[in-house]
């Protein structure tokens, strides 16, 4: 037999005591995010590519792998990609992905992050990817379902429930 007066004197959790958001609900919103920064990475290589053309002497040059282009590519092409993702998640506390989901990042205590958290934040995040998303999968055994940028940054990532 329970005690029902315990039950009831124990109030529902707040929106800052929430478990941080699944994994499934993440992988969700980063491949629904790849599609804008894709898009964004291909203007960036549609310049790379017109300005290499009007730069180089020879109109058939290519930037070969580790040039000093190709870095400086790749270096933009995260650059960007990081703004889009640090720029959404300030302004709102999510990207086009994490809206459907009902996703957003806050700090621990509920919060909105700053900005070297939300640097921070993309940084691991990248080298949880170049890990074969071992940062991500880490959720799955953390207590409190944190992947490696969330517990870098100081945020979390929160699923709202429907209607907020």
């Amino acid at each position: 037999m329970t005690d029902d007066t315990t039950a009831a004197a124990t109030p529902a959790p707040s929106p800052a005591e929430k478990p941080a958001a699944l994994v499934f609900w993440r992988l969700l919103a980063l491949v629904y995010d790849a599609l804008p920064v894709v898009a964004l990475w291909m203007l960036i290589g549609s310049a790379f590519v017109v300005g290499l053309y009007f730069l180089e002497h020879d109109r058939r040059a290519v930037v070969h792998p580790w040039s000093l282009a190709y870095v400086i590519e790749w270096a933009l092409c995260w650059l960007v990609g990081g703004l889009y993702a640090v720029l959404s998640w300030h302004r709102g506390g999510q990207t086009l992905g994490m809206r459907p989901w009902r996703l957003h990042v806050t700090n621990d205590d509920g919060s909105r992050p700053g900005w070297r958290a939300l640097w921070t934040r993309y940084a691991v995040g990248t080298l949880s990817l170049l890990a074969g998303g071992l940062g991500f999968w880490w959720a799955w055994f953390d207590r409190d379902r944190k992947t490696w940028h969330d517990r870098a940054s100081g945020t979390v990532m929160r699923r709202r429930p429907k209607g907020t």
